[in-house]
């Protein structure tokens, strides 16, 4: 028995001697697994096209019944799906042109009148910047929500100049709109659309409206579209192209239109009031001599008559392309025939702009697969009898991303 018992104990002490450890079996056992991080966390982006949108009965009036089954969106001529339909604060933009000597009926007063009529329409909450331009443009306000603050910036700060420089205005206008919300962007232009350098004489006026643009010019003026198209903004024209045109004014006492330019000594009221000592010697701003008799201005009314036509020839064209900028970016122009009726479309802008929806849709083509430069074509119908509706011809690629 007792061998027995010897016998068990060294076979138990030979097979632990013998037999590796459990967990030498198994093999390493593995750290745990660390939590993910933030960088390991997979993020998806969801691509959306904002698209601002006008709606209107067959009367023409504002239509607050609008739904998403009521409209058809083609992009590049295919058909997308409509995500939502809503109103969103606007981020409003005023660029005011104090320029524009050649024309009697364009003043600072009344531009000022025509965007203080605007400030006082417009929703509360919504977000105002003002811009002033002539032969240079510069930033009078500040995006700011306070009515009260633009209207005496307005009153203060709005001031007379020279000349006329459109693109660097529109340059200046599409950096301005980088810094607020997509989809309910709008610029308001007040302008004749007439490029003008600053204090020009007869010769030089003569050869800007009767010329085309400079490679130099229209190179300029291409480039500021194309930043203004993708800042997404609605454009609004109030133009003095109407109330300003020579041709309204056949038939009027030179009394009220006078044979010279704005700013000429011979149309102060004065009297022989002297020389402009802002103008070389012997020379007035119409053109014509001081020196000799002092009637000597009459002489050169075939000048002034020649100036009329070629400065409302210019403003056709400028009135043509303001017209292609604002259906291009899904506004529109106003062509007023008086200065009150200048005035009171300041406040139709505001109005509208107040009645503007913000479409959205997933694009079915990825705007990640495509260049930044893309430009994609957008076409809106109603689905609706009566409906009317109105939106911008497409948007750039880059302003989506």
């Amino acid at each position: 028995m007792r061998h027995t018992f010897l016998l068990f104990a060294l076979l138990a002490s030979f097979l632990d001697f013998t037999t590796p450890p459990a967990r030498a079996q198994r093999g390493p056992v593995p750290n745990p697994s660390p939590p993910p991080t933030e960088q390991d966390e997979v993020k998806v982006f969801t691509e959306e096209v904002r698209i601002p949108l006008f709606a209107y009965d067959e009367h023409g009036r504002f239509d607050p019944s609008l739904e998403m089954r009521d409209i058809v969106v083609l992009e590049d001529d295919v058909h997308q799906e409509i995500k939502s339909l809503r109103r969103l604060p606007a981020s409003i933009l005023l660029v005011l042109n104090t320029g524009g000597e050649m024309n009697t009926a364009m003043r600072s007063s009344t531009t000022r009148d025509i965007a203080l009529n605007l400030v006082e329409n417009i929703k509360t909450g919504d977000q105002i910047s003002v811009l002033q331009f002539a032969t240079r443009a510069e930033v009078l306000q500040r995006w700011t929500t306070e009515k009260d603050n633009v209207m005496r910036v307005l009153n203060t700060k709005l001031s007379s100049g020279r000349g006329s420089r459109l693109a660097d205005a529109l340059t200046l206008a599409a950096t301005q709109l980088h810094d607020q919300p997509i989809g309910n962007r709008h610029v308001v232009l007040v302008t004749d659309g007439v490029d003008m350098p600053p204090r020009a004489g007869y010769k030089e006026a003569m050869n800007v409206l009767n010329s085309p643009e400079s490679p130099k010019d229209k190179a300029a003026m291409i480039e500021a579209v194309k930043q203004l198209n993708a800042a997404q903004a609605t454009v609004h024209v109030i133009s003095y192209t109407t109330v300003g045109s020579w041709s309204d004014r056949k038939g009027k006492s030179r009394e009220n239109y006078p044979a010279t330019p704005p700013g000429s000594v011979a149309a102060s009221d004065i009297r022989r009031a002297g020389i402009d000592p802002t103008s070389p010697p012997g020379m007035n701003r119409g053109g014509g001599s001081t020196s000799g008799s002092p009637l000597a201005v009459i002489t050169f009314d075939p000048q002034m008559r020649k100036l009329r036509k070629a400065y409302e020839r210019a403003t056709k064209r400028g009135e043509q392309q303001l017209a292609s900028l604002a259906e291009e970016m899904g506004g529109r122009i106003w062509l007023p025939t008086s200065i009150d009726e200048m005035i009171a479309y300041g406040g139709e802008v505001a109005r509208e702009i107040g009645s503007q929806y913000v479409m959205t849709y997933a694009p079915k083509r990825p705007l990640a697969n495509s260049p930044v430069t893309e430009y994609r074509r957008i076409k809106v119908v109603p689905r609706r009898a009566g409906l009317l509706l109105r939106a911008r011809r497409g948007y750039a690629v880059a302003a989506m991303r």
